[in-house]
């Protein structure tokens, strides 16, 4: 890959999710990174978002989850997600090490976190990385499919 190449693959990762309009025009759904620990969970989640008609990719962990950001960059057509799902508290990287790197990183793609020990003080730190939203342990699916929604909606 030469300069001129890597420069736009750069330029390429950088850019946010695609817009809903363009979401219509490639005529695919919307894509998902969701990274839970917790195997059940995540199969709920994954399952939840699935049935909504999101196009969902999964990650057990922060590595996995940023493997999963790779991959999609590193594809044949790039794959970025419109939207990113995760566990505060993973192995690997936490949720909240994830978010900070992508906005440091020049990422906009919207990121929900999900945890089970939402304090005060992690909702202001959420807030200042610019996460989306932050969803206390245990909630509604219905709550999470909305926020997804809401953030991301499905072609119609």
């Amino acid at each position: 890959m030469g300069p001129e190449e890597s420069a736009g693959a750069q330029v390429e990762s950088r850019h946010g999710p695609l817009s809903t309009r363009e979401w219509v025009t490639r005529g695919s759904a919307p894509r998902v990174l969701l990274a839970e620990d917790q195997p059940e969970m995540r199969a709920l989640l994954l399952r939840a978002l699935k049935r909504r008609g999101y196009d969902v990719v999964d990650a057990p962990d922060g590595p996995e989850l940023i493997r999963a950001i790779v991959e999609g960059l590193m594809a044949k057509e790039t794959q970025i997600p419109d939207l990113i799902v995760t566990d505060v508290r993973m192995p690997g990287f936490s949720g909240l090490e994830v978010l900070a790197r992508l906005r440091r990183e020049g990422w906009t793609t919207p990121v929900i976190l999900i945890t089970a020990f939402g304090d005060a003080k992690l909702h202001e730190e959420a807030a200042q990385l610019g996460a989306a939203c932050v969803l206390n342990k245990p909630f509604a699916m219905e709550d999470l499919c909305e926020a997804v929604e809401a953030l991301v909606p499905l072609p119609r």
